[in-house]
């Protein structure tokens, strides 16, 4: 009889100890509403200024909590970042791909448990309609390369050779931008020559060492160059400098701080802009708005805008 009184007991303790613990962890997230967040890599500079737009949106919405976690981009990283968060009870997912052609893991564990999955700044999509409960808030790509090339044929008087630094070959944003070069060279400038085309990784130390080849390579002939981000602009600016070019045209995308600065001094003839706010803020609206019960569009378009030295203030 002691013997199953003690068992009993022993039964009592260890329950209360499981629902302390329960409770514990319960009050740990405060019972706020969790949101995953997973960034292809921490170290990009332009994905940290649409971070601080998501963690701007649910500054005053206290009930929220945003977990953040840095890929490093890694693809099977991601997906398994994407499994944790979701095993630790996050209530939507918003993710910036580190390969577009790769997120269907993700997808399909998002769609397993039933949660809204907001990809941003990178379409695994393209042309595809969105899976139900999957929303995408970005920039057109193509436009951007469309822009650039616009300005650079202007500059150019429709006639020169240039070259394009392009990002990572495995992100959908790389190949539009660059497609979108290429395709109005063949609509409006055809007496423009593309001398090279080779990757920089979106690195601003790739883009200096592509620079400084193709100075070597093509001398006098080259009199643009096209960068796919902003990184690999100011890159190529560094080498021109170092070089005592000041006769080739460099443009980039995304509008950082530092590009700006260079629009402004003049060694950077042109960048676009890629609303990073619009589109970290167009992220996080959209997940909350799924968890209150509403439904907004599948996707969100933000809109590029080209920024020259002319513009330039309105944009500071």
């Amino acid at each position: 009889m002691k013997k199953t009184v003690w068992v009993c007991m022993a039964a009592l303790i260890g329950l209360s100890g499981f629902l302390g613990c329960s409770r514990q962890k319960a009050a740990s997230s405060g019972g706020k509403t969790r949101i995953g967040y997973i960034c292809n890599n921490f170290n990009d500079t332009f994905q940290g200024y649409i971070m601080n737009e998501t963690k701007a949106f649910f500054a005053d919405k206290p009930e929220y909590e945003l977990i953040f976690q840095d890929a490093q981009e890694d693809v099977i990283k991601q997906q398994d970042l994407a499994n944790t968060l979701i095993a630790q009870g996050v209530k939507a997912l918003i993710v910036v791909p580190v390969n577009t052609n790769a997120t269907e893991p993700i997808t399909n564990a998002a769609k397993e448990a039933a949660i809204p999955l907001v990809y941003v700044n990178r379409n695994p999509f393209s042309n595809q309609s969105l899976p139900s409960n999957v929303y995408y808030v970005g920039s057109q790509e193509v436009i951007a390369g469309q822009m650039q090339m616009e300005a650079m044929g202007n500059l150019l008087g429709g006639s020169g050779g240039i070259a394009i630094l392009v990002g990572k070959l495995d992100n959908e944003g790389a190949l539009l931008r660059t497609e979108g070069n290429k395709d109005t060279i063949k609509r409006k400038f055809s007496d423009i020559r593309v001398l090279a085309e080779e990757t920089g990784n979106w690195q601003r130390d790739q883009g200096l060492s592509l620079t400084e080849n193709w100075l070597t390579a093509y001398g006098a002939d080259l009199k643009g160059i096209l960068a796919n981000n902003d990184e690999m602009a100011l890159g190529a600016v560094e080498a021109l400098k170092a070089s005592g070019r000041t006769d080739v045209l460099v443009m980039g995308v995304d509008a950082i701080p530092d590009a700006k600065a260079a629009v402004a001094d003049g060694s950077l003839a042109a960048t676009v802009l890629q609303d990073a706010a619009g589109q970290g803020r167009g992220a996080a609206e959209t997940a909350y708005r799924v968890l209150r019960g509403e439904i907004p569009e599948s996707i969100t378009w933000v809109p590029f805008v080209l920024i020259t030295k002319e513009n330039l203030a309105q944009y500071q």
